[in-house]
C-alpha cells in the first residue's frame, strides 16, 4: 500500500475522531504523514509525537498484521514526544 492510501485511512479515522495534537508518522525515505488539523497530510511538520516506523510496518499496523506493543517492543516501532499521544491511536487503525 502507498503512502497516499495510507494517508486516506488515517482520514477516515480522523473524520470520525478528530485529535486535537499533532502526530507525524515518518517512514523514512518513503514519507511522511502528519496528523496535525483535523487532516492527515502527507508533509513534514513539528510534531507533539513523531511515531517512525517503515512503510511496510505501517501498512501492517493499519491492516491489523502487526500489533502496535509488539512492533514497538521488537524497535520496529519508535516513538519520541508524548508516548500518550502514541496511545490515541487506536481509534484510527483498521
Amino acid at each position: 500500500m502507498d503512502l497516499q492510501t495510507l494517508a486516506d485511512r488515517m482520514q477516515t479515522g480522523l473524520d470520525k475522531r478528530p485529535l486535537d495534537n499533532i502526530i507525524k508518522f515518518d517512514c523514512g525515505d518513503d514519507g511522511v504523514i502528519t496528523l496535525a488539523d483535523g487532516k492527515a497530510l502527507l508533509e513534514d511538520r513539528d510534531a507533539e509525537c513523531t511515531i517512525r516506523m517503515s512503510l511496510k510496518n505501517l501498512d501492517r499496523l493499519m491492516n491489523g498484521k502487526m500489533n502496535p506493543m509488539t512492533g514497538f517492543a521488537m524497535g520496529k516501532i519508535k516513538v519520541s514526544g508524548d508516548m500518550a499521544l502514541a496511545m490515541k491511536l487506536g481509534q484510527l487503525m483498521g
